[in-house]
């Protein structure tokens, strides 16, 4: 594990920054997909953890979590309006997404449902980070903003790579993957506005400009 600011650490993975998951103080926010689990367990199995905390619920998130709350015995939160995927067999399904896409990702991607013990909403607060609403990616998807050091954990807002490609490069989620890809620029215009001293991205490197983070987002569509 990398420590990128006081507290909060990425796990390692492979490929590198593919698929990220964060350790913040005792929460793991995001278990990427079912195949994380082992990973997860040698990184954090050292440490007290005490819960899971999920930015949205696309099985490259939720794949994990319930082996992970079952091995540790921790309770699992989430978005209110991504309870029902959680909690449910299937997790989101992406309507615009290739059917034979939707499959594959069901069967060697999505974890098992798992009860969800807390419903996060506006203003909660999780290890220190306040939870921001960040609808459009997922109904329900959140991110968390530190505001004492400026640091964002932003989900699927945005990308810091390609994800079809592997490219680095800031990008917006696949439409494909995005039921509201309106919604979801306004989301990310909002985080911009932040001007995050580091933003933490579910896919792609950690960035620490917030000028170009916010110029990427001024450029696109409204």
């Amino acid at each position: 594990m990398k420590e990128l600011a006081d507290g909060v650490f990425m796990l390692d993975g492979f490929p590198p920054n593919a698929i990220n998951i964060y350790l913040v103080g005792e929460t793991l926010i995001d278990a990427g997909t079912r195949q994380a689990e082992r990973r997860i367990v040698r990184q954090v199995g050292g440490r007290e953890l005490r819960t899971h905390a999920l930015t949205h619920a696309h099985p490259d998130h939720q794949g994990a979590s319930h082996a992970i709350c079952e091995r540790f015995g921790v309770p699992l939160w989430c978005g209110q309006a991504d309870v029902p995927a959680v909690e449910h067999a299937g997790g989101v399904k992406n309507p615009k997404a290739p059917s034979w896409l939707n499959k594959a990702q069901e069967r060697f991607w999505t974890g098992p449902p798992h009860p969800v013990s807390r419903a996060l909403t506006e203003g909660e607060t999780v290890e220190g980070f306040t939870v921001l609403e960040t609808p459009g990616h997922s109904a329900g998807h959140i991110a968390f903003w530190r505001e004492s050091d400026r640091v964002l954990i932003l989900g699927d807002v945005l990308n810091n790579m390609n994800v079809m490609t592997g490219r680095p490069g800031l990008n917006m989620p696949p439409d494909m993957f995005t039921p509201d890809p309106a919604r979801n620029r306004a989301s990310a215009r909002r985080l911009a506005a932040l001007r995050p001293a580091l933003a933490c991205f579910g896919h792609g490197a950690p960035l620490r400009d917030p000028d170009r983070l916010a110029d990427f987002v001024g450029s696109l569509p409204a």
